[in-house]
């Protein structure tokens, strides 16, 4: 089988599980409606206040960063496994990620997005 017949069946076979599994979920869900659920909170208890509330900004600039170390550690790891066989190519390129990486943590430490007020 080539490559390419390889990778249309793996396509097919993931459209058709993808398919499948939310028909099933459509037929299988339960299908009652009342006026309740139309409420932003099912909880039965009523909303006190405004649904919108403004967050402060340091909530977003922490989950940011957490995003961006975090996908430096999925993307280092991979490396880590096959270090001794891309040699010393390897070693510069991730170096240079890190390098790009900590710039990133130093300018936002600089800006001060790490300090909770």
């Amino acid at each position: 089988m080539t490559n390419s017949a390889l990778f249309l069946v793996v396509l097919v076979t993931a459209v058709f599980m993808v398919v499948a599994a939310m028909a099933l979920a459509i037929w299988l869900s339960p299908k009652s409606y009342n006026a309740l659920k139309g409420e932003p909170y099912e909880c039965g208890i009523e909303t006190r206040g405004p649904a919108w509330v403004q967050f402060r900004v340091g909530y977003y600039l922490i989950a940011i960063l957490f995003l961006v170390f975090d996908v430096e550690a999925v993307l280092l790891f991979p490396w880590a496994t096959i270090y001794s066989s891309i040699g010393i190519d390897g070693l510069i390129l991730a170096s240079f990620f890190i390098f790009i990486l900590v710039l990133g943590l130093v300018y936002a430490w600089r800006k001060g997005a790490l300090e909770w007020k």
